[in-house]
Order: C-alpha cells, then sequence, then structure tokens
C-alpha cells in the first residue's frame, strides 16, 4: 500500500474539490506513542481500516476497529486515540465538507448530484450518527481506493467520476448505518470473549492451542480466522494486547517495571523492555519518564 496525503489548499489534486478537505492513507509497521492524539475536524471523516487493530475513540466513546470497519466523526466531534497512540496497521480516508444550513440537516452540494430530497434524507441520516463504528463495511475502502485512483491518474472525465463517487460513499455510508443498529458490532463475539479472557489474565502464558481450545476451534482454523480479523499472527495479536495494557500501567508509577511485565505476561523485565521498544521505539522506562515529565 502507497502512503500519501492530500490536503485542501496544498495538494494540486484537491483543488477542482473544495468539498474534500483531506485524504489519505497510512500503513504503520510499529506503535507510534503520542502521535495520534484527540483532535476535531471542520468536515465528516471517514476512515476505512485495511489491516490491524485500533483502539479509537469517537465522540469521547471507546471503539475497536478490525480491518473492514469504518470509524464516521461528524464535524466537531473528537476523535483519536485516548492514549494518543497509533497501533501497528493500515487504514485510509477522507475527510468532506458539507453545507450546514442553520436549521437543518448537514447537505451535500451540487457536486453530488443529489435531489434535494435525498440529499436532506441523507444529511439527516449522518446528522444522528448513531452507528459511528460501521463493521464489514469493505465497499467504502473499494470507493476511497477509485477516488485515489482518479485523482492520481486524472483521465478525461476524472472529475466527474471523483464527484460521482464521493456522492456514491456518502449513499453506502447512510445505508450501513440503517442496516446497523447502534449496538450491532458485527465482529464474531467469539473473538471479542477471547480478548475479554486474554485480558484478564496476560500474566498466564498462553499458548495457540490454549487460545484456540478457548474459542472451539483447531489450531489451523483458529490461526486463519484471526489473521482474517486482524491481519496479526495469534502471537502477535496478543502481544500487541500485552503492550497496550503495558502503557496503561506504566502510567502509574508507583508499579514497578518488573512488576509490569510479569503482570502483562513478559518472562522478565528485560524481554518486556526488549519487545516494547521493538514495537514503540522506546525502552519502559524512558516511555515513563517521557508521560511523567510531559503531565
Amino acid at each position: 500500500m502507497n502512503q500519501f496525503a492530500l490536503q485542501q489548499g496544498i495538494s494540486a489534486e484537491l483543488r477542482p474539490f473544495p468539498y474534500i478537505l483531506e485524504m489519505g492513507a497510512k500503513k504503520n509497521g510499529a506503535i507510534q506513542l503520542d502521535a495520534f492524539p484527540t483532535a476535531t475536524g471542520e468536515g465528516i471523516r471517514i476512515y476505512y481500516i485495511i489491516e490491524g487493530r485500533f483502539e479509537w475513540c469517537i465522540d469521547h466513546q471507546p471503539y475497536i476497529f478490525y480491518p473492514g470497519d469504518v470509524a464516521l466523526v461528524l464535524p466537531g466531534n473528537a476523535f483519536g486515540s485516548d492514549k494518543g497512540i497509533l497501533e501497528i496497521g493500515a487504514f485510509t480516508w477522507i475527510q468532506l465538507r458539507l453545507q450546514k444550513p442553520a436549521n437543518g440537516p448537514m447537505l451535500p452540494g451540487a457536486w453530488s448530484g443529489l435531489s434535494e430530497s435525498e440529499g436532506a434524507a441523507i444529511g439527516k441520516i449522518l446528522s444522528l450518527n448513531r452507528s459511528p463504528a460501521l463493521s464489514r463495511f469493505s465497499e467504502a475502502g473499494k470507493i476511497l481506493k477509485c477516488i485515489h485512483a482518479e485523482l492520481l491518474g486524472q483521465e478525461i472525465g476524472y472529475q466527474a467520476r471523483v464527484n460521482h463517487q464521493a456522492a456514491e460513499l456518502l449513499i453506502q455510508t447512510t445505508r450501513q448505518m440503517t442496516r446497523q443498529s447502534y449496538s450491532g458490532r458485527d465482529f464474531p463475539k467469539t473473538f471479542m470473549h477471547l480478548e475479554k479472557m486474554l485480558r484478564q489474565n496476560l500474566a498466564h502464558q498462553w499458548a495457540v492451542e490454549e487460545m484456540a481450545a478457548m474459542v472451539g476451534m483447531s489450531t489451523t482454523l483458529f490461526n486463519e480466522r484471526v489473521k482474517s480479523y486482524s491481519g496479526f499472527t495469534p502471537i502477535n495479536y496478543l502481544i500487541n494486547i500485552r503492550i497496550s495494557e503495558a502503557i496503561k500501567l506504566l502510567k502509574r508509577p508507583e508499579i514497578s517495571v518488573t512488576d509490569i511485565a510479569l503482570d502483562t505476561g513478559f518472562y522478565s523485565s528485560q524481554h518486556f523492555s526488549t519487545t516494547f521498544k521493538k514495537l514503540t521505539g522506546f525502552r519502559p522506562s524512558e516511555y515513563r519518564k517521557n508521560h511523567l515529565r510531559n503531565k
């Protein structure tokens, strides 16, 4: 996946499309600390997860996103990681400026080609935003990929194609929202239950065979399913959970680094330090020192 970032007013590709505030794609190969702080945006933001597992907050509510999921963020709503962490994985996004009448819902502009009644209906559904976390919405990823290809290629008719695809993205997003209930996160409950069990006893030295047995699967099928849903092998998936919990504990100065290492399932403080540095770029003591200094 090629990384890119286009911004209105800076990137020439977006000049014909004043309603596209930004568009980009990012592939992150290591956990980055203080790299994804909570922030608000002027437009409506749509993030599509390509691979990995991300813990993000939308309007101060926590959500977990997996490949194929979409984060939908309304203008002015806070969005980001409450810990400021950008996890390992890849995602693409777009931010669209919609019209906002004084009394009424958001409206797509004339660029969308939607009728007044259709635009109002879409704006109303988006404004309610009862489903800020949309699961298994692969269509969004295909549309974003198409928009980027058109912006890059700029072949004849590309402006009409970009406008059409942006409108299609809003249409498909609102349809997905109406199909999905507020609590209807469609990630299999077995894996959600497994992660809960792992977090409750991270000090245990979990084996892949043991985790597979907990959800009633063969080791081969379990490996395939975890890789399919998260983009990680089961062991790497578990390591990311361990590091995520360790980061929370490092913010509590009364707990020693050695205790944190053992409590989160590392063999020793050295093993913990080596793994933490590999994934974050910092040793645990360095991260704690930086966190306490910046409080």
